[in-house]
């Protein structure tokens, strides 16, 4: 089954900050329903463009997407 990354953009020089306060949300999202997702995480693209992502099924996707509202989603290479 294929896998979707879902990510979330935050620009500016507190990016990275906001990004890992984000992925924190992710994860309380993924205990508060039960979803078996455990890959989450945040990283900075560059000095003022990071991302905080979540690594979902695709059959899973369209009801967490509808809930979370990513910026984009890309097909997740392993």
């Amino acid at each position: 089954m294929r896998k979707l990354k879902l990510i979330w953009d935050f620009y500016g020089p507190d990016g990275l900050k906001i990004a890992k306060h984000h992925e924190i949300h992710l994860k309380d999202y993924i205990l508060l329903e039960k979803l078996d997702i455990n890959i989450t995480g945040s990283e900075a693209l560059n000095n003022s463009h990071a991302i905080a992502f979540l690594v979902v099924d695709e059959a899973a996707m369209k009801p967490i997407r509808d809930a979370l509202k990513p910026h984009r989603g890309q097909v997740y290479l392993l």
